[in-house]
């Protein structure tokens, strides 16, 4: 179940990257990047709208949080069902019998 949370909170976290993608797009799309002298012109975060940077911010926090639950959380799962099967095994059983 952890993986699957941390999975759902990365994709959302992901889908919201790319709205807010979008939304820089159209923000600053029509940005003039050379002055009247023909120099470019460095747009950088601290000149930019402070609440699409905080979305930025925010959600690529999510998205890091969520695939790091996602990838703990899927190996605490094979880690578990490790030590099941070495303790069905050491318990004298084959594990799962097939029939022939």
């Amino acid at each position: 179940m952890r993986p699957l949370c941390g999975a759902i909170i990365a994709a959302g976290a992901f889908i919201g990257l790319g709205l807010t993608a979008m939304g820089f797009g159209s923000r600053y799309g029509q940005w003039p990047y050379k002055d009247s002298d023909g120099n470019f012109i460095q747009l950088h975060l601290a000149h930019m709208d402070k609440p699409l940077v905080f979305i930025l911010v925010f959600l690529t926090g999510a998205a890091i949080i969520g695939m790091g639950i996602a990838f703990v959380g899927l190996s605490y799962h094979h880690h578990k069902r490790h030590h099941e099967m070495e303790h069905r095994l050491a318990a004298g059983g084959q594990g799962r019998q097939y029939p022939a």
